[in-house]
């Protein structure tokens, strides 16, 4: 049997959806991936039990993946910085509604107190891409530099990832015309109504958070499933 890889997009703490769009999948526990794009948390109203679903897959799945997106890593700077200045864009990013879903007040948010200490190791374990059968998957966009690496099968340093952090934000991928490689990248964070399918682009971010469905995609067939 060959190896699929399923793709899941921005979930953003929007776990009723998260759960039964994965009661659809047809994943193989053993032989399949599970790949997750980033934004698991902010402005739903579920994030701390998006994190414990996450976690449990790890038990019962064999390969689990795990991105991350721009809201992960904005909530990591403020941690690592304790910076009040990143307070209003992580308000913006509706990080009030992850601290409820813990049931506690944002008091408890420079220290991260309110998180369990597996959700923050998780967090901080979260990859910036990964590279599969001609596929990348990240979370909104993808330099040429880090492409070489990932397809020639080199870690990237820890330099070069906090110099990509940027791209966790970015919506430039219309400019793209082409990348170093011949690879199509899968990436979420910028919703749209269905699937975006370009020539080398592959979007899944379909807006669940704002009451559109969330989408996985199932690869090599590129078939798509909502719920």
């Amino acid at each position: 049997m060959m190896e699929k890889v399923f793709c899941i997009g921005d979930i953003h703490g929007c776990f009723d959806r998260l759960k039964a769009l994965f009661e659809l999948l047809p994943v193989d526990r053993e032989r399949d991936t599970l790949v997750f794009l980033g934004d698991y948390i902010n402005r739903g109203p579920d994030s701390a039990k998006v994190l414990d679903f996450l976690l449990e897959l790890e038990h019962t799945h064999a390969q689990v993946v795990f991105l991350r997106g721009n809201h992960e890593q904005a909530l990591l700077e403020y941690a690592e910085s304790a910076d009040v200045e990143l307070l209003p864009s992580l308000r913006v990013m509706g990080i009030e509604a992850t601290i409820a879903s813990y049931g506690a007040g944002m008091h408890t948010l420079q220290s991260l107190s309110c998180f369990p200490e597996r959700h923050k190791a998780f967090l901080s374990s979260l990859l910036f891409a990964w590279f599969w059968n001609g596929y990348i998957f990240t979370h909104a966009d993808i330099s040429n530099a880090l492409i070489e690496r990932y397809v020639d099968g080199d870690e990237p340093d820890e330099a070069s990832l906090q110099q990509e952090a940027s791209l966790l934000s970015s919506r430039r991928f219309w400019e793209r015309e082409e990348y170093s490689r011949d690879i199509t990248v899968v990436f979420g964070h910028t919703p749209f109504l269905s699937p975006l399918v370009r020539p080398r682009q592959i979007c899944i971010d379909t807006g669940a958070v704002y009451g559109n469905v969330l989408t996985a995609l199932e690869l090599p067939t590129r078939r798509f499933y909502h719920a």
